[in-house]
């Protein structure tokens, strides 16, 4: 019955993991390479990750250069930026792209706190099914007769803290997150 809890706990903690990296591609008043690393690239008519493709820099607070390994691929790699929502247009010097954000506007800041929200409501929505899929096997394993009353109401109120505990933690990124968007 341990199991269960454990696997529980490991696929919430993922789950938070996953929604931190979400927010690390987010957009805020700096630039950072993890805006754009994770773009997919048609190239050779595979989609790769741009990581792949191209070394990633930020020489400038507001903008991050990108020098293709393979000068061919320049062109796809402005293409997926185009066809992203960063909302910047590449400018392409010689073997190198640069990306220059521009400040980001109250309207874009009120945007992307709503993106925060959304994105941290649907690692919630994770995070409450996990606790369900645990409380449906603990129910099982009682049904079976492989635990007692007992053992399950324990285990459920084990799974409920696990719960309480990492929804709070998304809710304390998502608060972080949004704190540094809002700043000016």
């Amino acid at each position: 019955m341990a199991d269960i809890i454990k696997d529980s706990e490991i696929k919430m903690k993922k789950a938070v993991d996953v929604l931190k990296q979400k927010f690390l591609a987010l957009r805020t008043g700096r630039a950072t390479p993890a805006i754009v690393e994770h773009l997919k690239v048609e190239y050779y008519g595979a989609q790769t990750p741009l990581l792949q493709l191209a070394g990633i820099s930020v020489p400038e607070a507001h903008t991050i250069t990108i020098n293709a390994y393979d000068k061919g691929a320049i062109k796809d790699i402005e293409k997926a930026i185009m066809k992203s929502d960063l909302g910047v247009t590449p400018k392409v010097d010689g073997g190198v792209i640069r990306l220059s954000f521009p400040p980001l506007t109250e309207e874009r800041r009120r945007e992307l706190v709503k993106v925060i929200k959304k994105e941290a409501e649907e690692a919630k929505v994770v995070i409450r099914n996990l606790r369900r899929e645990a409380m449906d096997l603990l129910k099982a394993s009682k049904e079976k007769k492989e635990i007692s009353e007992d053992i399950e109401k324990m285990k459920e109120e084990e799974a409920q803290k696990l719960t309480d505990q990492e929804i709070k933690e998304i809710d304390r990124i998502a608060g972080l997150k949004e704190k540094e968007i809002m700043e000016v």
